[in-house]
């Protein structure tokens, strides 16, 4: 189960940066006005990635094999914030481009 939860946020965050710029190249081929619906979709699959993190940790602790959880700590917590800062900075790019766009 605990590799499920791993590969399960990694494919997650996958999916959130994929859907970034597949938003962001559709936008500039024919000006997608989904780009609302990309949005919450991109932050929904990011926070449930990040959940999956959260999740993987607390079934670490249930266990109590604290080495593990020592030695991945780190790591995801550095990439659940380089998730959520890739995420905010893309939904960003993608809402001035919609806006410059239609102005």
């Amino acid at each position: 189960m605990i590799n499920f939860l791993m590969l399960g946020s990694f494919l997650l965050g996958l999916i959130a940066l994929l859907l970034s710029g597949v938003n962001i190249v559709k936008f500039r081929i024919n000006h997608n006005n989904n780009w609302g619906i990309y949005s919450i979709v991109r932050i929904t699959v990011c926070a449930i990635a990040v959940g999956f993190q959260v999740i993987y940790s607390n079934r670490i602790i249930q266990v109590g094999d604290w080495s593990v959880l020592m030695n991945t700590s780190g790591t995801s917590t550095l990439l659940s914030i380089v998730l959520l800062i890739s995420t905010f900075v893309l939904n960003g790019v993608s809402l001035g481009m919609y806006f410059i766009k239609n102005k």
